[in-house]
Formats: structure tokens, sequence, C-alpha cells
């Protein structure tokens, strides 16, 4: 029976990813001082050297989402005509805001501004009212447009695929497709593409459990007086896993939907809570003040690199390569996985709702976050009830948080509450991720992955970073994978272009439309980054060469007529019978040998194209034909899995 559901598995995929991961967790474990030294020095190098390509990327992402929206393509629906979308808005928008943040934004929302308050940007004297007015904003402005601009990148082309193409595979590999050609896509190029984008997934994974575990076991120590120690984050992380390994084996329907509308309306419970029992009229000046703050500077922030830092009077604060330029990167470390859930979950809705949904719950979502949890944060410091930055300072981020929370009434009930959030939060991600993971190494996702697969990935993601927290390489991980994410710079540029390729020659396609909507009805018989549009490319090339060099050779022989023909008339002309050449001028011999020779030449080419462009026509037919032979094949296998799927069903 296993070996029946491996069959569907992505194997040079699945065992590639797994190879790369053990490769760079063992080391990091066996030796985390070493390792950590040569990572920092990769990540100094990422941040500081190839800055300007990421402030770069974010900015062609933002205005690469705003084209989409108001194109053509944007109107284009994911799935059928008559399809309606898969989850109703609130359900998507939490499920996408769940999925896509996790516990990292209950983490950052709250302590964020404290470190831009004592290292603010631009130069700004530490604690200054411009670093208080900055360090308001520049939290919303990191999880704003241009974050959700990075994560959806992967989600244009991948959706198109899924949906309107109908590929049955969730791959990064499959989206390039346009840009690359099936043959690569397909071959070494495309697995190395999933498996850099499987251990970037698992680093950054990493990472969110670095944030969640200790922020979890600070509040169950808090409530119940348990000593925080890593023994005890891992068995938290184990719990974290049983809840989101369950809700994984439970699927998309029954398991991240559930999570993620408890874990919204939980999170908006405790905003609304905070929002009234703190000072409500110094958050909402300060979170509006900080929206148009930002808006007013946006490009300055997107731009900003500091290029005079250390030179002359300026000093070298560093903040936008530790801060906007880490942040762009960490994004993109997630894009993929992030892309491929939008994608899964927009089913049913056209591209400019999947883009502009995005863009406005998850850049709204992230704001609400700051202006509440982080601006009451700031009240307490300014009030000076609660010296939250010594605090940060000497116990560390997790102490302040909670000592944060502990100043609002019924303390242990909001930290119980903010608690168990920040466990439905990371088990709502990892459920997302997981699922994601299981899609990209299996072949054929006409519905949800195999459960057992699912499965093993849930545990993937709990096991290593277990290994490296108790071993101390958790860290050097979370930037290993971060500098680890340097390819899909370029990827996201392909991804990019990918997505309009595909989409234009669609649009190309279709006769003509009224409906806002579109629906892509008519595709092109043969792409042409398939092999067989490959294929056919050959054989066009090969015979526009060889009616070339045709019209070459008839053009020499015209002139080698017109000029001996010249030649009779000039010697008819003197009383010669003008048969014999002999007596033409030397020039004249000379310009009708390069012109036989010119269509000697050609006839040569015109034959050698004629040749290779026949075996190409075949070639071409070969390939057909054995498209046709796998696409029965393919329909065979999948009403198979059918059958079983629905056999499995019947026994649960």
């Amino acid at each position: 029976m296993f070996s029946k559901h491996f069959e569907l598995i992505d194997k040079p995929t699945f065992f590639g990813a797994l190879g790369l991961l053990f490769s760079v967790v063992i080391p990091l474990a066996l030796f985390p001082e070493q390792g950590a030294e040569w990572i920092a020095v990769a990540k100094t190098f990422m941040t500081d050297k190839l800055g300007f390509a990421y402030l770069a990327l974010g900015l062609a992402a933002f205005f690469f989402m705003i084209y989409i929206i108001f194109s053509d393509i944007g109107q284009i629906k994911l799935g059928d005509a008559d399809e309606k979308p898969e989850f109703s808005t609130g359900s998507w928008a939490s499920m996408l805001f769940c999925g896509g943040i996790g516990a990292s934004i209950l983490y950052w929302g709250t302590i964020e501004w404290a470190y831009y308050y004592q290292n603010p940007p631009f130069q700004l004297e530490p604690g200054s009212e411009e670093a208080v007015r900055w360090a308001a904003t520049y939290g919303i402005f990191h999880w704003g447009p241009i974050a959700w601009s990075i994560y959806l990148i992967p989600a244009l082309p991948i959706a198109y695929f899924f949906y309107v193409r109908k590929q049955p595979a969730l791959k990064i590999s499959t989206a390039l497709m346009p840009v690359i050609g099936e043959a690569r896509s397909n071959g070494k190029t495309g697995k190395l593409v999933d498996i850099l984008f499987i251990f970037g997934l698992l680093g950054g994974a990493a990472t969110t459990l670095g944030l969640a575990a200790p922020l979890i076991n600070e509040g169950i120590s808090h409530l119940f007086g348990i000593p925080s120690t890593t023994t005890s984050q891992i068995v938290v992380l184990l719990a974290c896993t049983a809840l989101f390994a369950y809700s994984s084996y439970k699927g998309m329907d029954e398991g991240i939907k559930v999570l993620s509308n408890i874990n919204f309306w939980g999170a908006l419970g405790l905003l609304a809570f905070i929002l009234i029992c703190g000072p409500t009229i110094f958050m909402l000046e300060t979170g509006l003040d900080s929206i148009g703050r930002m808006l007013s500077n946006f490009f300055i922030m997107a731009t900003w690199a500091e290029p005079f830092g250390g030179m002359g009077t300026f000093a070298d604060t560093h903040f936008p390569q530790d801060w906007t330029i880490f942040y762009w990167a960490w994004w993109l470390v997630f894009a993929p996985s992030m892309g491929l859930f939008i994608a899964r979950i927009s089913r049913g809705r056209t591209i400019k709702q999947m883009i502009a949904g995005s863009l406005f719950f998850g850049s709204f979502g992230c704001a609400i976050y700051f202006m509440v949890l982080g601006n009451y944060g700031l009240s307490l410091q300014l009030s000076g009830q609660l010296d939250v930055v010594s605090i940060l300072n000497e116990k560390g981020a997790t102490t302040a948080i909670f000592s944060i929370l502990g100043q609002l009434p019924f303390s242990n009930v909001v930290i119980a509450v903010f608690t168990l959030l920040c466990v439905i939060f990371t088990a709502t991600t990892f459920d997302s991720i997981s699922y994601i993971l299981a899609s990209v190494v299996q072949n054929n996702v006409t519905e949800d992955p195999m459960r057992w697969n699912r499965l093993f990935w849930a545990f993937m993601l709990s096991f290593m970073p277990s290994v490296l927290m108790f071993m101390g390489g958790l860290a050097t991980l979370q930037t290993a994978a971060i500098v680890g994410g340097l390819p899909i710079l370029v990827i996201a540029v392909m991804l990019m272009i990918s997505g309009i390729k595909a989409a234009t020659l669609d649009l190309a396609h279709q006769e003509g439309y009224e409906n806002p909507t579109i629906n892509i009805e008519d595709l092109p018989e043969v792409d042409p980054w398939s092999l067989e549009g490959s294929a056919l490319a050959r054989f066009e090339n090969l015979k526009d060469a060889a009616t070339d060099a045709a019209n070459t050779e008839r053009d020499a022989l015209n002139s080698i007529w017109e000029l001996k023909k010249q030649l009779r008339k000039e010697a008819l002309s003197r009383g010669e019978s003008g048969s014999e050449l002999g007596d033409a001028p030397e020039d004249v011999i000379l310009q009708l040998r390069k012109l036989t020779d010119e269509a000697m030449e050609a006839k040569e080419r015109k034959l050698e194209a004629s040749e290779k462009a026949q075996q190409a026509r075949m070639n071409f037919n070969d390939i057909m034909r054995q498209k046709e032979d796998d696409d029965e094949a393919q329909t065979l296998v999948d009403t198979k899995a059918a059958i079983q799927a629905r056999l499995n069903t019947s026994t649960e």
C-alpha cells in the first residue's frame, strides 16, 4: 500500500531537500560556533554588498502588483467560468493573514518599536521626538505593502498554472516553465529550484519557531511558574507539533480553515480589549500619524540604503542593512511557500481580487497589531509607567513583552490568551507550511496532498529545529536560511516574467470579452516553452533557414543569368557569336565566379537545412505522439487515484 502512495512522490526533490537539510543541520549541530562565524560573514556580505538588489526587488514587486491589478491580466479568473470562491472572504482573509504571519507578528508587533527607539533611522538621536515618531512608523512599513508584494510574486504564476492551465502540480519549477522551458522545468534545473525552495522554507520556519517557542515558554512560565529551559521549549514545540499535525491531517477545510478562524477572532478580541483598556486615543492617533508618515515617506524608506554611512560626518548606523534589507530577504525566503498557499486558497477569485485582497488584508492586519500592541508599549515607555527599553536590554525581548502585557487589567487572563494565540498562530503557520511542502514533493495534487506526506513534513518541521535548539544552533540556521535564499532573488524576477508571459500568450488567443472577468477558455495548442513547442520552433527556424538559402541561391543564379545576358548582348553588338565568354573582361569573369560560388554555397545550405528541417519535423511528430500517450497514461493514473481516494475515505 505504501509503495503505491510513494509513486506520486517526486523522489529527486523529496530526497534532495532532505539531503541538503541534513548536510547543513548536522555540521551546525556539531560545530555551532564555527558555523555561526561563517554564516555571519555570508549574511554581512548579503546585506552590505547586495542590499541595493533587495531594495530594488521590493520596489519592483510593488509596482508589478499595481500593474497586474489594473491590467487585463488582473481580470482573469482563477478557475472555471461558473466557479465561485472556494472560501468566503472572511475565512480567506483570516487564512491569508494567519498562515502568512504566524506568531512573529505577536512578537515584533509588541516590541519592534523599542529597537527603533534606541537605534533610530536617518542618523537621528536615540530617544528623541523624531526617533519616537519613526519608531511607531517603521514596523508598519516593514510589514506593509512591499512585504506582501514580495509574497505575491510566486502566487501569480503558480495560481495561474494550477487553476487556469490546470497543471496538477504546485511547484515553483512549474511556474518558471515559460522562462526556462519545459525540459529544464522538469529536469535538473527545476529540481534544484524546488530543493532550494524547501531548504529556505524549512530554515524560515526555524526562524518563526525561534521567536514562537521562547514566547510561548515565557507565557507558560509566567502563568504556572515553570522555569524556562531548553527542555521546556522543546516540550512546547512538540505540543504545537501535535496540534498542527492533527490540523494538517484533517486537511484544508477541517484543519487550516478552522484554526485560522479561531485565531482570527481570538486575536481580534485581544486587540479590542487592549485598545479599550489602554490609552485608546493615543493608540489611534499615533497609529493614524504613523500610517500618514509611512505614506508620505514611502519611497524614501523603500530606497534608503544609508549610502553616506561612515563618510564625513555621517554616522554608520547600519539600520537599513539590519532591518529593511534583512526583512526583505526574510520575506523573500517565505515568498514561495506563501505564494503557493495564497494560490491554493484563491480558487474562484480573479487575479485582481487575489492581489488586491492580499495587499489590503495583509498590510492592514499587520498595521493593526503595531497600532495596538506596539503603541501600547510605547505609551508605557513615554509615560514612565514602565521602562520597556531597559527591560529589553537587560532581560531580553520575551520578558519585555510580558512585562508590557502585565500592565493591563486582568493581566493573567490577557497573558493566557496571548500565549494561546501564539500556540495557534504557530500551529496555523506550520500547518500551512507542511501542506505546501507536501504539495511541492508530490507530482499530482488535484485535491489535498496525501495525508502521510503532510504528517511527515509536519514532524520534520519540528524535528530539525528541536535538534538545533537543543544543540544551540537554531539562530545560525535562521540566518543560514536567509543567506541560502539568495538565489530566490533571481528566481523572483523570473517568476514575474513567467506570469506575464503565460497570461499574455493566453489572452492573445481569446476572441474578445465583454465581462469584467476574463475566463481563459482557448489555450494555444502548443506552448512555446514546452518540449513540443521547442521542437516546433526548431522546425520553423530550420524551415526558414532553408527558405532563406533557396532565396539566396535563386538571387545568385538570376544575377549570373543577367550578367551573362549582358555579356552576350555586348558581344553580338561587336559582331561576335556571344557563345564564348573567354574574351570578357577579367573583373567580369571574377564577378561570375563569385556569384557561382555564392549560388553553390546557398544550395548546400538549402539542402542541409532542408534535411535538418525534415528531421526536426519527425522529432516534433514523435514528441506529439509521446505526449498523447503520456496524457492517456496520466488520465488512467488520475482515475485510479480518485478511486483509491474514495475507497480510503469510505474505510476511515
